[in-house]
């Protein structure tokens, strides 16, 4: 420790801590409560930050809403397997790479190992449970019955999900439609013969 080291006076804290101001870098330190989360200024405007601890989430599933109190780094396969007992989204790889947990999300194909769900709120969030219809299954889980599309079963909710998407973007497909489609999906069974053939059933009934 050098002389000027000694002498030099102690500078008052700033009151961040450094592992705050790791979380925070490039917002301003500056928070204030609001309603159980706090609030920061990123660039000049107000934004939300959640956690550590539960907060409020209220997610939009299949029509009808559901409130928890979960963790913010909670995904959304993990709020509709774990907290809610929905359990059509498979978990499989979980990083995002297989397609098992694919849902809708506004009406667009996501996985949702991958989005938090703290993120889902306020949109429409759609699950292979909503596509029967009491004991009627629907046009394109029925197409993978008749097709034999399936076979360990891991990966078919997902590509059910999948194929109703492509389906209502592209009610006839091309074989590249369904390739680019439903390349989001990994099918370790290579069930993949059976999988085309269901859609090209759903798509001549014109479903």
């Amino acid at each position: 420790m050098q002389d000027d080291d000694v002498n030099r006076p102690v500078e008052k804290s700033s009151g961040v801590s450094r592992r705050d101001f790791l979380k925070i870098s490039g917002v301003s330190a500056a928070a204030v409560p609001l309603m159980g989360t706090k609030v920061v200024q990123a660039a000049g405007d107000p934004v939300k930050v959640y956690g550590p601890g539960k907060t409020a989430v209220t997610l939009t599933i299949n029509g009808k809403k559901h409130s928890l109190q979960i963790e913010p780094r909670v995904t959304l396969l993990d709020a509709l397997r774990d907290h809610l007992d929905i359990t059509g989204a498979k978990r499989v790889c979980d990083r995002a790479e297989c397609g098992a947990c694919t849902i809708l999300l506004d009406g667009k194909t996501v996985y949702a190992c991958s989005i938090l769900a703290i993120e889902a709120q306020g949109k429409a969030i759609t699950t292979i449970e909503s596509l029967t219809q009491g004991d009627k299954l629907h046009p394109v889980q029925q197409a993978f019955v008749d097709n034999d599309g399936s076979q360990c079963g891991f990966c078919t909710p997902g590509f059910v999900v999948a194929t109703k998407a492509l389906l209502d973007k592209h009610p006839k497909p091309t074989p590249e439609q369904i390739r680019r489609g439903l390349s989001g999906n990994f099918c370790r069974c290579g069930t993949y013969h059976g999988i085309r053939h269901a859609v090209a059933q759903v798509a001549q009934k014109g479903a």
